[in-house]
């Protein structure tokens, strides 16, 4: 089977259901900020702060191509990472993408009590939130499926994940 990618805003899930997937479909989990954390040893707050965003997404971008070539996966991707065209269309051609999405207002809950996510990093995070959403909504668009994370357990998105992959 080819890789399951896990796109949308931080916040929105993709670790957590990517994990639960992992275990139910018995598959390999890659959360990809800790793998690019752990090549680059650096957290990304410090890439973002000492070598600024552009240089983050180019090792995303590079991680992505390393990943496109594994199969039957389950990766976690950053946030911004469907965001480049180059990179949507490996995901779209090499992985099933299912983006999980949020209101703003949940993303802020879930997101508001962390420093390890440079882009909230802000005076007004929640002004920040509604501003990516707004300019990362169609990039978020071009997944094969998209799956609403607002009020609803972990369990209940993988199961519907699992469904979806099942009747493809």
């Amino acid at each position: 089977m080819k890789n399951i990618y896990l796109v949308g805003f931080m916040g929105t899930g993709k670790t957590s259901v990517g994990k639960l997937l992992s275990k139910k479909l018995d598959k390999e989990f890659i959360e990809m900020d800790d793998f690019i954390e752990k090549r680059e040893g650096k957290k990304i707050v410090e890439i973002f702060t000492e070598a600024g965003e552009s240089c983050f997404r180019k090792i995303e971008k590079e991680v992505l191509n390393e990943f496109s070539t594994k199969i039957d996966s389950i990766v976690s991707c950053g946030g911004g990472l469907i965001c480049n065209d180059d990179n949507a269309k490996v995901l779209l051609e090499n992985g099933i993408v299912f983006c999980l999405t949020a209101s703003a207002e949940t993303i802020y809950t879930r997101t508001k009590k962390v420093t390890h996510r440079p882009l909230l990093n802000v005076a007004d995070p929640l002004k920040k939130i509604k501003e990516l959403l707004n300019q990362r909504a169609s990039y978020y668009n071009k997944a094969h499926y998209i799956v609403d994370t607002d009020n609803i357990p972990k369990e209940e998105i993988a199961d519907k994940i699992i469904r979806i992959l099942k009747n493809r």
